[in-house]
């Protein structure tokens, strides 16, 4: 059984996977979703038909540390281990593509001396968005021009939820995102995520 605020132990399943690789020190061009299969009981979630999860990158070097990371020591917490591994190629995107979270959207900035978490509730947080995917790109050397994220509000139930990581609350976001540009910018997207701290388990496209 793993707690409910498991990110930290799946967090820490995928650095000791990539060993001595130092990317989840900088900007992360990766992201993970949350894990499927589970059921709520008292103190925490039980997988008794196992579990689900995926993690993606654009950087091969990276999928091939943690690839071998894998093979090598397959465990992750609780009895939980990796027993397969599929590879999916991109697919092939529109200009304009909609994508469900398979983990929350996080957005946060420092206003003052506070750090502030932006939900899909503010307008602005389309332009964070896209102005924290914009890093993303341009840390991977890709062009920037004419891409634009924003929440699908049309959505028919977004909410927003408290989640808290190692002791700190985090105010993050269960709404689709709209983004639009060129077919390799959505790809990129697609694998890195969307949001602050894709490193840590918000943020990843499904």
């Amino acid at each position: 059984m793993l707690p409910f605020n498991y990110q930290p132990i799946l967090t820490g399943a995928l650095h000791k996977w990539l060993g001595n690789n130092n990317d989840h020190d900088s900007i992360s061009l990766y992201s993970f979703s949350w894990l499927s299969g589970g059921e709520a009981v008292k103190n925490g979630l039980k997988f008794k038909n196992g579990a689900s999860f995926f993690i993606s990158s654009t950087d091969n070097e990276f999928l091939k540390s943690l690839y071998h990371g894998i093979t090598k020591d397959p465990t992750i917490a609780s009895g939980l281990k990796v027993i397969s591994i599929d590879i999916q190629q991109n697919p092939v995107f529109e200009n304009n593509s909609v994508f469900y979270v398979a983990s929350p959207v996080l957005i946060k900035r420092k206003v003052g001396e506070r750090i502030k978490h932006f939900t899909f509730k503010e307008k602005e947080s389309d332009t964070y968005l896209t102005e924290t995917f914009k890093t993303k790109l341009k840390e991977a050397g890709l062009s920037v021009e004419g891409v634009d994220i924003q929440f699908e509000r049309n959505y028919l139930n977004p909410k927003t939820k408290l989640v808290h990581y190692k002791g700190i609350g985090n105010k993050v976001n269960i709404c689709p995102v709209r983004i639009s540009g060129s077919p390799e910018q959505i790809a990129f997207a697609w694998n890195v995520g969307v949001g602050n701290s894709t490193g840590i388990g918000f943020g990843s496209l499904k």
